[in-house]
């Protein structure tokens, strides 16, 4: 492990907005059920950022929307220290990075805990559907901890997870609230899909077209 990635990993968990829970033990208790009340300390609607990466869009939103809380998710706890250490240098209370494996979401949060989420530019899984962030599988986990009527985000340049993503949506009778094929053509002033990653400048160098879904997971 690089000296610079091993010296963040050591930092990572005495961060004060961050925690990690890759193993159990009762020393480190999870608080499900009291990321509201023990966590952020306030009654505010709790939103997730799913493979958060350095956790760029978790930023930008609690920027934008300081009546939110932001929990961004990854297992990669080196990407996720650059997020935490520039949220903390913005001094933003809203937000939180949280280092587990997604799958496991419903050990860390309560039935009914969560709001909202976004899916920003996830691996899309070519051979993979299963892996999908989007695909049934997944959604079944997250209607284990969020409100029925809790919306999701994608933002993608991938073409394949966009129309597999709208499929999942039909096939499920999901609720579609928004489609844009091409989110910087139709919508550059739109403050939430304006946020452009590290990962979103490369795609967009490349020529490649953003795309946006947003849906009601439903029960």
């Amino acid at each position: 492990m690089p000296k610079i990635k091993e010296k963040r990993m050591e930092e990572l968990p005495k961060l004060d907005n961050t925690l990690v829970y890759t193993e159990f033990d009762d020393e480190n208790p999870v608080p499900k059920g009291k990321w509201n009340s023990h966590i952020f300390e306030n009654d505010q609607p709790i939103v997730l950022e799913l493979a958060c990466g350095k956790g760029e869009y978790s930023i930008g939103l609690a920027e934008i929307e300081p009546d939110k809380n932001y929990v961004g998710i990854d297992i990669k706890g080196n990407r996720i220290w650059v997020g935490a250490t520039e949220a903390l240098e913005k001094d933003l209370d809203n937000v939180r990075y949280f280092r587990c494996f997604i799958d496991h979401l419903d050990q860390y949060f309560e039935e009914d805990e969560l709001d909202e989420a976004w899916i920003v530019f996830s691996d899309p899984y070519i051979k993979k559907e299963r892996k999908r962030l989007t695909s049934p599988k997944f959604l079944e986990t997250y209607r284990r901890v969020m409100k029925p009527d809790a919306v999701i985000h994608l933002k993608t340049d991938s073409d394949l997870l966009y129309e597999y993503t709208k499929e999942i949506i039909e096939q499920e009778g999901l609720e579609l609230l928004d489609d844009e094929p091409d989110v910087h053509k139709n919508r550059p002033d739109d403050p939430k899909l304006s946020i452009i990653t590290y990962y979103e400048e490369m795609h967009l160098e490349k020529g490649k077209t953003i795309k946006y879904v947003s849906f009601r997971l439903g029960s």
